[in-house]
């Protein structure tokens, strides 16, 4: 069973589209269990009809014209039930109906299963048989393991196939993506796909105009491999036995003209780019022999790939010394951005972003928003490969991408659009006001930073002090660990940049999704694992020329605040502060003129809630870091983009944690703040106002709506919501509360509704 799933869901994966996906389904399923018929119906996206789609064994003539309406027949049972249905005689059950035309009058046995994916019912997989007769349990089980196994797959290809039928000159069907929000904004712009470095499958396609130059740059890649492949051929000659030193030659020969290479260089000369046309041929015959019988036959598509990502690997090298062109309006997709994609293109053209992989907590959602870019995280059904020069609608409120939106839809976007950039021109004349309420409590507004980048903008933005420095920063962007001199020259900048205001600097935080390329750690549950203030204690070394940096760039300034990242117990929170009081005492001996710091603890982890006040008690301020606090209470991986639904910030159980942590600072008269991502939302900012954080600190592009959102209500309003909101039993109801409170406060703009 394993063998046959396996080889039936990889010739679908090849499908270039729904349709080819759904033939491959209908005839493979048939042959693997041995009945008469296989039919496949899928749910219409508009009427949410379950149309008779493809099959084998009923009549084809049907297909695309027959449909039943949910609930409606044996098969709209299936869909409304959720669950699969196995009968001997399909006409004795009350929910039969027979379709006019269709050619089901001759078959008795009926199993239908539903086919979902994200809990969305895509449709119902059939098999029927004229014998009367309950299909076993194992041929169940089959039906169903191979419908949860297909529904990714099928719902990919639905929107492949959308996508391709525009390419193929056919109608321009509106389609939407639902990912998950990742950062503010919505965006109209074109698409740019980034691929990895040399991998075959992730290719983008796209029309050229310089077919001569494409042909001359494939042929010069592959000049380039049959050399290597000789070099290496030549070495090994005399070492090997001459059957297995054969091979060489054989992998000279798939390069040939009259094999593999002529057939990339045919669909180059048809107009496709030559590093596309080299993926779609290499693809198929690595698939060709993936699904041979033998194994020996079926090993050779190691060899394949490795020849074609050989090929693929000097193409890619010969276009980076090409000056890229980005467009006017570029829209970022990639199977995963990273911050160093994004420093490739010029700030002025960027609008907007996409990402397949990651949640909206990622560190490059994180970077988008500090950047104030639009964005759209795991967005798993998108076949972005295709998306090349295409024009897409970033929703980043929402989570949604837009392909061929209807004119009513663009314009409705356009208008948000003009929308987004009229607020964020009356936020800029909030910039010298007091970030405070109608009734004139005064909440400060600080900011998270990493780069020098940050320093102006945060500055511009009104903030009144660093909540939270990412000092891993300058490690991550080096290829050794730095100098104690070289982080002290650091420091001593962005302290310098913010004095006299405070500046919080957080002591190394890699671990997680935060891995140094010289300092690799390999965990299999890297956010339970070597992190944070873990990793710096068992490398005092590293600790201490951190702390030692940090306290030297302060001199004479003294606006250095020190925080402890992940602390989970007090021995570990005393080991640190003997550390930092030990550095200290060693610089003062040194000579120099400085004062401790104050020292303060991040609450990330639910056993620092629950020891709140004995970590207040040791420290001088507490600071919450809602990112990670919020993963580990509701057990979600934020990266994680099939349970990113399940991660939310508005959780009860997260805003219980939030209160504890608040009641624990005041208890002990220490000042608490918050420097999670949940600080920037003009939403949360209110309930965490009134929780009584003395500090929030975000992004710097969030700074102007947090504080237009605190001077349109009162305190006092703060407080009534909040007592309201913690009596609720669902994130959903609080976000809708909050939501009523905008609306009433005429902060409608803060209220994103999904456009159509």
């Amino acid at each position: 069973m394993l063998e046959t799933l396996r080889n039936i869901v990889q010739e679908v994966n090849s499908a270039e589209g729904l349709n080819e996906a759904l033939e491959i389904i209908v005839r493979r399923v048939r042959d693997a269990m041995g009945t008469e018929v296989c039919s496949v119906y899928m749910r219409d996206q508009t009427s949410g009809r379950l149309v008779f789609r493809a099959t084998e064994g009923l009549n084809p003539a049907q297909i695309g014209m027959a449909s039943l309406a949910p609930g409606e027949g044996l098969v709209g049972l299936v869909a409304e039930r959720e669950e699969p249905l196995n009968l001997e005689n399909a006409e004795t059950h009350p929910s039969f109906q027979l379709l006019e035309g269709l050619g089901e009058e001759l078959f008795n046995a009926f199993l239908g299963v539903p086919i979902i994916h994200q809990r969305d019912v895509l449709g119902v997989l059939v098999v029927q048989q004229a014998q009367r007769r309950r299909f076993d349990e194992s041929e169940e089980a089959f039906l169903v393991t191979m419908s949860a196994q297909l529904a990714g797959v099928i719902a990919h290809a639905r929107v492949t196939g959308a996508v391709q039928e525009e390419l193929l000159g056919g109608a321009r069907e509106p389609t939407r993506i639902t990912g998950i929000p990742g950062a503010p904004g919505i965006a109209i712009g074109t698409a740019v796909v980034v691929s990895p470095v040399a991998d075959l499958y992730v290719v983008p396609r796209k029309t050229v105009a310089n077919r001569r130059q494409e042909l001359r740059a494939f042929r010069t890649a592959l000049a380039a491999v049959r050399n290597d492949i000789q070099t290496v051929s030549d070495n090994l000659r005399g070492q090997m036995s001459p059957e297995d030193h054969a091979l060489f030659d054989v992998y000279l020969g798939i390069l040939d003209d009259s094999a593999i290479g002529g057939e990339v260089a045919g669909l180059i000369k048809s107009g496709e780019w030559a590093q596309g046309a080299l993926s779609q041929v290499m693809i198929e015959h690595i698939r060709h022999f993936e699904r041979m019988e033998h194994s020996y036959l079926r090993e050779r598509a190691v060899d394949v790939k490795d020849l074609g990502t050989r090929v693929l690997a000097y193409l890619q090298d010969a276009a980076r010394s090409e000056p890229k062109l980005y467009p006017p309006h570029t829209i970022l997709v990639s199977e995963e951005l990273t911050a160093s994609v994004l420093g490739e293109v010029p700030r002025d053209r960027l609008v907007g972003l996409i990402s397949v992989r990651g949640s909206g907590n990622s560190h490059v959602a994180i970077l988008a928003r500090a950047m104030g870019l639009p964005t759209v995280m795991g967005a798993v059904d998108l076949p972005y490969t295709r998306l090349q020069d295409r024009e897409l609608v970033v929703d980043g409120y929402n989570g949604i991408v837009h392909l061929n939106p209807l004119p009513e839809v663009r314009a409705r976007v356009q208008q948000l659009v003009d929308q987004d950039h009229a607020l964020s021109r009356d936020l800029e004349s909030l910039r010298d006001l007091p970030s405070e309420t109608l009734d004139g409590h005064r909440m400060p507004l600080w900011v998270n930073t990493g780069l020098m980048a940050d320093v102006t903008r945060s500055l511009e933005q009104g903030a009144e002090g660093v909540g939270l420095y990412r000092t891993e920063v300058p490690f991550l962007l080096r290829e050794r660990f730095p100098s104690e001199e070289e982080q002290r020259q650091i420091y001593r900048e962005q302290l310098e940049a913010f004095a006299p205001r405070p500046v919080t600097m957080r002591t190394l935080d890699i671990g997680g999704d935060k891995a140094l390329p010289y300092f690799p750690i390999n965990e299999d549950n890297p956010f339970l694992g070597w992190r944070g203030i873990r990793v710096t204690l068992d490398h005092p070394e590293i600790f201490l020329g951190q702390v030692r940096a940090m306290l030297k760039a302060s001199e004479g300034l003294d606006n250095l605040r020190i925080m402890l990242p992940m602390i989970s117990n007090v021995p570990e929170l005393d080991e640190a502060i003997q550390l930092i009081q030990r550095g200290h005492r060693e610089l003062v001996q040194e000579g120099m003129d400085l004062a401790l710091p104050p020292i303060g603890v991040m609450v990330e982890v639910p056993a620092a809630v629950y020891q709140a006040r004995v970590l207040a008690r040791r420290t001088d301020f507490l600071s919450v870091g809602s990112n990670d606090l919020t993963q580990y209470l509701l057990a979600v991986d934020r990266n994680n983009s099939r349970v990113a639904d399940l991660y939310h910030a508005f959780h009860p159980a997260v805003l219980q944690a939030l209160c504890c942590v608040a009641e624990a600072g005041r208890a002990e008269g220490k000042p608490v703040s918050i420097c999670g991502e949940l600080a920037g939302d003009p939403l949360a900012a209110v309930l965490l106002m009134a929780m009584g954080y003395q500090v929030l600190s975000m992004n710097a592009t969030s700074l102007p709506r947090v504080k237009k959102s605190l001077r349109n209500i009162t305190l006092a309003q703060a407080t009534a919501v909040l007592e309201e909101v913690m009596l609720l039993e669902s994130a959903v109801e609080v976000q809708a509360r909050l939501h009523r409170l905008m609306q009433e406060s005429g902060l409608e703009q803060f209220v994103h509704i999904p456009v159509a």
